[in-house]
């Protein structure tokens, strides 16, 4: 028997499947007790794979994890909203299932509390305008200036979309330019070209 053997060889490594066990037990129990303040889970979807982040009064982050990566994105979170976030699936079991409606054409809208506090004045009315853009319709980026009551404020609204804290739920990938080109996306012209035929094709 090794000196190592002799430390370590009553404690048994825990496998990944212990290991996913106890940090969803963790989680529970952080949660139950108050101090989860945002839970966070990953998904795989036909755009790209997906942060999606809650807090108790809603999803408060989808993000395209090509673009910055997983600790970035739970760093960025953390200075925003709170240090208290664990990776808890379980809170976000009814956005999973609706994304997933939605990649396979069974869903047209959600069904979820949003959470918008990562957006604010002139973008969180652009924001809170967006969802009324119906399934399979498009907007310009004019229009949306229009409605959102400062028709010159065309550049604005892009930036606004292109920041949206919750893109494909909150459809931003809906707005286009006048003439009927893509724009800017935070998930790339690829998806949301991806997004748009999907739903042209219900």
């Amino acid at each position: 028997m090794t000196h190592a053997d002799s430390l370590f060889g009553e404690y048994a490594v825990p496998s990944e499947a212990d290991s996913a066990r106890l940090r969803d037990r963790l989680a529970r129990s952080s949660d139950a007790a108050g101090d989860l303040d945002v839970a966070y889970r990953t998904m795989d979807t036909p755009v790209g794979e997906l942060l999606l982040a809650a807090t108790s009064a809603g999803l408060v982050r989808v993000a395209y994890l090509r673009s910055a990566g997983l600790d970035a994105e739970l760093v960025e979170l953390s200075g925003a909203i709170s240090p208290r976030i664990l990776r808890a699936p379980g809170r976000l079991e009814d956005a999973v299932r609706e994304l997933d409606e939605y990649f396979v054409g069974r869903r047209t809208t959600f069904d979820l509390a949003f959470d918008l506090r990562l957006t604010h004045g002139f973008r969180r009315e652009v924001v809170s305008r967006l969802p009324h853009i119906g399934y399979g319709h498009t907007a310009s980026y004019a229009e949306i200036a229009a409605a959102a009551g400062s028709p010159r404020a065309v550049r604005a609204v892009g930036t606004a979309c292109a920041l949206n804290p919750l893109p494909i739920v909150v459809p931003c990938h809906r707005v286009v330019r006048s003439d009927g080109s893509l724009g800017r996306y935070a998930g790339g012209a690829e998806a949301k070209a991806a997004l748009l035929a999907l739903e042209q094709a219900a």
